[in-house]
C-alpha cells in the first residue's frame, strides 16, 4: 500500500474519531494528541539540518553563480505573481458569497494588533549577525541566506573545498533516510493530529462562519485545480494529474500539521522522487517557498478582508481592494522572517485599508480550519515553482555542477 494511501486512511479515521469522540476531550487529550505531538517533533527534528545541508549541496551543485541568480529570479518571481493571484481569487470569491453579511461582532470580542515591523527591519533581519544562533533559533529564512553564501563560498573555492562539499552532501543524504524512517510512522500521526482538530471544533463554531470556511476552501481548490494545473501544464510540461498525485503525500501532512516548514521533509522527497525534480533544484526553490510562498494564506487575506469590512459595515472600493492585492502580495514576502507571520500578514492588510483589528477574533475560532486549507496549497504552490524551475533549468543550460559527479 502506498504511503500516500496509508495517510489518507489515518486522516479519514481521525476525522470519525474526532466526531465519534467529541465528548470526551480528556481521553483525546491524554491519550491520543501526544502521538501527534510526536510525530511533529520527529518531523521538526530534521528540518534544520535537512535546510541546511540540501540548501548547501544545492547551491554548490549548481556550479555557476549566474545559474543560481537566474533560478532564484524565476522562484521569487513565479511566487509573487501567484500570490498575487491568489489574493485576487479571494477577494472576488468574498464579494460573491459576502462570508460577513448580517453578521455582529461580539460585544467582548476584541484583539491586540501586533504592528508590523518597518520594512527596512524586516529586510535586516534576513541576515543572520550568528549564524549558529540562527539555527538553534530555526530562524528558516536567515538559515536559508546562510547556507546560500555557504554554497555560493563553496562553489568559488573550487577543489579545496570538496571535502567540505562531500560533508553536507552526506549529511543531506543521511537526513533524507531519517526522514524515511520518520515517515512510516505518518498515518499514526496523521490520526492523532487531526481527530484533536474535529472534536474541537464542532458545528457550535463551524456553523455561525461557515460562509468564510465556504470561502477560503473554494479558494483554494479553484487555485490549485486553475493556476497550478496550467502552470505545470505549461512552463513545468507535466500532467497536473501526475503532479498532484505525486506530491499527495506532502498535501496531506500539510493539511494536518498546518505548517510548511514541518511539511518540508515531505516536499523534498516527494518531489524528487515522484516528480523526477533535480535535488538542486529542489533543495533551492522549497525551503525558500516554505518561507515566503504564502498563496493559500494570501487567498485567506482577501476573504477576510471583506469578511472585517462587512461586519462593520463597511464597503471597500475598488481601490482599496487593489491597495489589499498590492499589501497582500508583498506582505507575504515582508513578514517571512517575522514569528506568526499569517496573522502578521493579515494585520498588516487590514491596516493598509484602515480596518479594525478586532474583526480577528471572530475569525480566531475557526483559524485552524482555515489553516489547514491555505497550507495545503502553500506547500502545492511551492512544489509547481520547483517543476517549473527545473524544466526550465533542464532546457536552457541542462544538468551542471562542479561537484556533483
Amino acid at each position: 500500500m502506498k504511503l500516500s494511501t496509508k495517510i489518507l486512511i489515518g486522516l479519514i479515521l481521525g476525522i470519525i474519531a474526532g466526531v465519534l469522540l467529541s465528548s470526551y476531550t480528556g481521553f483525546i487529550k491524554t491519550w491520543i494528541k501526544p502521538f501527534g505531538d510526536l510525530f511533529i517533533n520527529l518531523i521538526k527534528m530534521v528540518i534544520v539540518p535537512l535546510v541546511l545541508s540540501s540548501l548547501v549541496v544545492g547551491a554548490a551543485s549548481v556550479g555557476d553563480v549566474k545559474k543560481l541568480g537566474r533560478m532564484g529570479g524565476k522562484t521569487v518571481g513565479y511566487y509573487l505573481i501567484t500570490t498575487a493571484i491568489a489574493v485576487t481569487i479571494g477577494l472576488v470569491l468574498a464579494n460573491i458569497i459576502d462570508p460577513g453579511l448580517n453578521m455582529k461582532l461580539p460585544a467582548d470580542a476584541k484583539y491586540a494588533g501586533k504592528e508590523a515591523p518597518p520594512l527596512a527591519q524586516v529586510l535586516l533581519n534576513i541576515f543572520p549577525t550568528n549564524p549558529m544562533d540562527s539555527l538553534v533559533r530555526a530562524d528558516m529564512l536567515q538559515i536559508i541566506v546562510f547556507a546560500l553564501f555557504l554554497g555560493i563560498g563553496i562553489t568559488l573555492v573550487g577543489e579545496r573545498a570538496k571535502p567540505i562539499y562531500h560533508f553536507f552532501d552526506g549529511l543531506a543524504e543521511v537526513m533524507y533516510k531519517i526522514t524515511g524512517i520518520v515517515m512510516e510512522f505518518a498515518p499514526i500521526g496523521v490520526f492523532a493530529l487531526i481527530t484533536p482538530v474535529v472534536a474541537a471544533n464542532g458545528p457550535k463554531v463551524l456553523i455561525p462562519l461557515a460562509k468564510v470556511i465556504a470561502a477560503v476552501y473554494i479558494g483554494c481548490i479553484l487555485h490549485a485545480a486553475i493556476v497550478y494545473s496550467t502552470a505545470v501544464k505549461t512552463l513545468g510540461k507535466m500532467s497536473p494529474l501526475k503532479f498532484f498525485k505525486g506530491f499527495s503525500p506532502a498535501m496531506l501532512i500539510a493539511f494536518t500539521t498546518c505548517s510548511s516548514s514541518a511539511t518540508l521533509p515531505v516536499s523534498m522527497k516527494s518531489v524528487e522522487e515522484n516528480l523526477g525534480v533535480d535535488k538542486d533544484v529542489a533543495s533551492f526553490v522549497l525551503p525558500l517557498g516554505a518561507t515566503v510562498n504564502m498563496d493559500g494564506t494570501a487567498i485567506y487575506q482577501g476573504v477576510c478582508a471583506v469578511f472585517v469590512a462587512q461586519v462593520f459595515g463597511i464597503d471597500l472600493n475598488l481601490g482599496q481592494q487593489l491597495t489589499v492585492i498590492l499589501t497582500g502580495t508583498l506582505a507575504s514576502i515582508g513578514a517571512a522572517g517575522v514569528p506568526g507571520a499569517g496573522l502578521i500578514m493579515l494585520t498588516m492588510v487590514l491596516q493598509s485599508i484602515n480596518l479594525p483589528l478586532e474583526g480577528i477574533a471572530l475569525i480566531a475560532g475557526i483559524d485552524r480550519v482555515l489553516d489547514m486549507a491555505r497550507t495545503t496549497l502553500n506547500v502545492t504552490g511551492d512544489a509547481s515553482a520547483a517543476v517549473i524551475v527545473d524544466y526550465t533549468e533542464k532546457k536552457v543550460v541542462g544538468k551542471t555542477g562542479s561537484f556533483a559527479s
